[in-house]
């Protein structure tokens, strides 16, 4: 058996291979490592892949706070979101003025739990931003709803989900990213698209916020050396848009790869006494950018996984509003007990394309045996 990776991202590599190097040396013969139309072209294939606009930048990160910037937010507004979250999806929002109003998460899907957010909602609140966690959407419908009754702005934080089909109570569908007025994803290679370094994007459906965007993303720039607005200078580069370009041709592949790892998990996971698989809803698709089960004994669990080779890893293993750099916005512990609980008891199995039935088989019988031994002491 070859060695278990929680992300084999060299193994998917060489199953493109040939592409992606002749995509590489067309970019270095080119010598248009920026702005190129490499980029160009990467940005219409995934543009029309999700039916929105698509303006790439540097990083998940910056497409958060672009996406504030393009909305004219302003010091003071509140942006209501998560603490079970990536620090990104908060410390733009501070490094910008705004201030964060948490809202814990269901304890099934670890989306932000709809109930709570409005009477959370303030005059100062001006946008609802859910993550799109482990692969599966927030309840979207609802959020919208509660965002046109409110007059405020979504800013989806799909960087987990590129891919994902969120559906409506009507039947119809959108992809993850694309429901809110902006959404934000990012490449970060481990992610469900990613590339071999850092980059990200920033999509709306809304023509003028694209330009809004686009001209943020470069400097505020409306013309060489014309600035109509303050930006900044975020952009994916042309070896990273070549590489994504390959690998969003496989991108359907690489998503039903993932499906069939989890649903591999799920058969042979589900029933176990102190453990619990990761929940399904019938408003979202789910693209598994994480295989994430609630244990009883974690801990115990993985430290057993690593004596037999099996990588784990614990996204997340502390709440937001209880680190340190976050104590300036009063909260408590106690304050988000779903969140709370959720940081000692979530653990992450491996999940990519290239987990062959030989590695599933190994990792869930060490899992079952796990618990055989703790049920006979």
């Amino acid at each position: 058996m070859q060695t278990i990776h929680m992300c084999d991202l060299y193994g998917q590599y060489l199953t493109m291979k040939e592409e992606i190097d002749g995509a590489i040396q067309g970019v270095i013969q080119s010598t248009h490592f920026i702005k190129s139309g490499k980029v160009l072209d990467f940005e219409q294939k995934l543009s029309e892949y999700l039916d929105a606009h698509v303006i790439s930048c540097g990083n998940g990160t910056d497409a958060l706070q672009i996406a504030f910037m393009a909305l004219g937010l302003e010091p003071g507004d509140e942006v209501i979101t998560t603490p079970f979250t990536f620090v990104a999806t908060v410390e733009t929002a501070v490094l910008m003025g705004l201030k964060p109003v948490f809202v814990d998460v269901d304890r099934d899907t670890f989306t932000i739990d709809v109930s709570q957010i409005e009477e959370l909602i303030t005059p100062k609140t001006k946008v609802i931003l859910p993550v799109d966690l482990f692969g599966q959407c927030a309840n979207l419908e609802e959020i919208r709803a509660l965002a046109e009754k409110y007059n405020l702005y979504v800013v989806e934080d799909a960087c987990q989900a590129l891919g994902t089909d969120y559906i409506f109570k009507n039947g119809t569908t959108q992809k993850a990213g694309t429901i809110g007025n902006i959404g934000c994803n990012s490449f970060f290679p481990s992610k469900n698209l990613g590339a071999f370094g850092d980059g990200g994007a920033i999509f709306t459906k809304d023509d003028e916020l694209a330009a809004v965007i686009r001209s943020i993303a470069n400097h505020g720039m409306k013309a060489k050396y014309q600035y109509e607005r303050i930006g900044v200078n975020s952009r994916l580069d042309s070896m990273q848009a070549a590489i994504l370009e390959v690998k969003l041709k496989y991108f359907d592949q690489h998503i039903a790869a993932r499906q069939k790892a989890a649903a591999y998990y799920d058969q042979h996971l589900a029933g176990i006494d102190g453990l619990e698989i990761p929940e399904r809803v019938d408003y979202s698709t789910h693209t598994f950018h994480q295989y994430t089960l609630k244990v009883e004994r974690r801990d115990e669990l993985q430290e057993f996984l690593k004596t037999k080779g099996i990588p784990s890893m614990v996204y997340y293993p502390e709440v937001l509003h209880l680190q340190e750099a976050y104590q300036f916005l009063g909260y408590k512990k106690g304050d988000f007990p779903v969140s709370e609980k959720l940081v000692k008891s979530v653990l992450s199995l491996p999940m990519h394309t290239e987990l062959d039935e030989e590695q599933l088989e190994y990792i869930v019988e060490s899992i079952k045996e796990f618990f055989n031994l703790s049920q006979r002491r």
